[in-house]
């Protein structure tokens, strides 16, 4: 069997809470700090209606049984005849007081206009007790139980109404038989204990709240720890994970120095390789320039010229082959401030019957993220460049951007390059000037390392008259 869908047609996965829980990029303490949360809020919900709940059956239950009582006491006071029911004082003093709360009632089935009242308690004060018109089909199907339901009593008070449809002795009809209990002081208690409870809850529950963020804080501290220290390696900072973290993390710990060592070993593989090939070739290519530079004519002349060509194609290769292998290592932090002031101090010398001034500045806290020779032979061959061109000064300036960035420029006040050449300076083997020595590799050694760093070069105009270089080099963090 095929699936006839089409190759390029994307299937929406579908959402589901895990899904949301374990989407990349999500906050693991904040993962957990909400699962947390919304569990506690949850079993607290369910705990705070089920608390509310039961007390409010409670209630109700106790209710029932004093109506139930009630009932009992009309049953065994009364007396029943064929002209009606009569009923004794009943020894309460709340069935006796007008009004008072608690009632009770005596009345018939009257066909299917209802029930028409027989007796009342004095605490009704000639009201009778309200009668719902769901009432008498419900008593004929449960001849002898109780049948319980909320109603408005007199002055409207809320009531809990107990029924019971029975039969008396002396009497052939059966009655209806009514208790009614005035439900409000109950009511305020069960919405008293409920605001006591809900407030007891979210008490609890803010509680608990905090005691998943400082648990989740404190467990996921080794997690910090260790994010810190791989961030040290790649700033620059230190070499290896050096600290001890708990039995789940430590794993995860030596896996990284494990993948550092590995890392650092194929760097001084690709190197050792590079230095080979280096010696390989410059051997027979020096070998062949000795020769030549022993004959004369024109054959000997062009396997010279040729031979210097190629020498100077090779290191620029190696050197890039370098480059790309040392930019793979992580923890390399070069000072700039002292390669400048190395690099000033010697070309000061070189070019001192020109007199060439060399004015610098860079923090001394400001740092490359690479290799100090990578850094010599960038910021070399820019400023050779600039004291070869430049009339009497050269000025360097360096400094960070904030956003893992560095910023040096090398400027001078000689003649200067137009813009319309300024890209072709800087490709491999491109000369300005014929008449300057050199192999026109320097500002393309130049441009392959700042590259193979993740850098960027640009030529513009200095202020100064002459040509303005701005580099921009990944920076290692104090």
């Amino acid at each position: 069997m095929t699936d006839d869908a089409g190759a390029g047609e994307t299937v929406a996965e579908p959402k589901t809470w895990g899904r949301w829980f374990g989407r990349p990029g999500r906050s693991l303490t904040r993962r957990l700090i909400w699962l947390a949360s919304a569990w506690i809020l949850i079993a607290l919900l369910v705990t705070g209606w089920a608390l509310t709940k039961q007390y409010s059956e409670s209630t109700l239950r106790r209710l029932g049984n004093v109506l139930a009582i009630t009932i009992d006491e009309v049953v065994l006071a009364s007396t029943a005849d064929p002209a009606g029911v009569t009923v004794a004082e009943i020894k309460d003093a709340r069935t006796l007081r007008p009004l008072s709360g608690k009632y009770w009632a005596v009345a018939e089935l009257d066909g299917d206009r209802g029930v028409r009242f027989l007796a009342r308690s004095p605490s009704l004060a000639g009201e009778d007790l309200p009668v719902p018109r769901d009432l008498p089909p419900r008593l004929r199907g449960a001849f002898g139980q109780t049948i319980s339901y909320n109603g408005r009593g007199p002055m409207g008070a809320p009531l809990r109404i107990a029924a019971s449809l029975k039969t008396l002795p002396g009497r052939e009809r059966p009655v209806v038989l009514m208790a009614g209990l005035d439900r409000s002081e109950l009511d305020a208690d069960a919405r008293q204990f409920a605001t006591f409870t809900w407030i007891a809850l979210a008490m609890l529950g803010g509680g608990l709240v905090i005691a998943v963020f400082l648990q989740v804080q404190i467990g996921l501290r080794p997690l910090f720890g260790l994010r810190n220290e791989i961030a040290d390696v790649r700033k620059g900072k230190a070499a290896r994970i050096a600290k001890t973290y708990p039995l789940e993390i430590q794993p995860l710990a030596e896996q990284v120095n494990r993948l550092l060592d590995q890392n650092q070993e194929t760097v001084e593989r690709q190197r050792t390789h590079v230095g080979n090939l280096a010696h390989a070739l410059k051997t027979p290519l020096s070998v062949m320039l000795a020769e030549a530079g022993t004959q004369k004519g024109q054959l000997p002349d062009m396997v010279r010229k040729q031979t210097e060509i190629m020498k100077a194609q090779v290191d620029h290769h190696l050197r890039r082959a370098r480059a790309a292998a040392r930019a793979q290592l992580l923890g390399e932090r070069t000072p700039i401030a002292e390669v400048i002031d190395e690099l000033a101090v010697m070309l000061e010398r070189v070019f001192e019957t020109k007199g060439v001034e060399i004015d610098w500045r860079a923090p001394d806290e400001l740092g490359f993220r690479g290799e100090r020779q990578d850094l010599q032979e960038i910021l070399g061959n820019l400023m050779e460049n600039a004291c070869k061109w430049a009339k009497r000064r050269v000025r360097i300036s360096a400094g960070p951007t904030g956003l893992g960035q560095m910023v040096l420029v090398v400027e001078d006040d000689g003649p200067g390059l137009p813009a319309d050449q300024r890209e072709a300076a800087l490709q491999r083997g491109m000369r300005m000037d014929e008449t300057t020595p050199g192999s026109g590799l320097g500002l393309s050694i130049v441009v392959e390392l700042t590259r193979a760093y993740g850098g960027r070069i640009t030529l513009g105009d200095s202020d100064m008259g002459g040509l303005k270089v701005l580099l921009e080099l990944p920076t290692a963090e104090v």
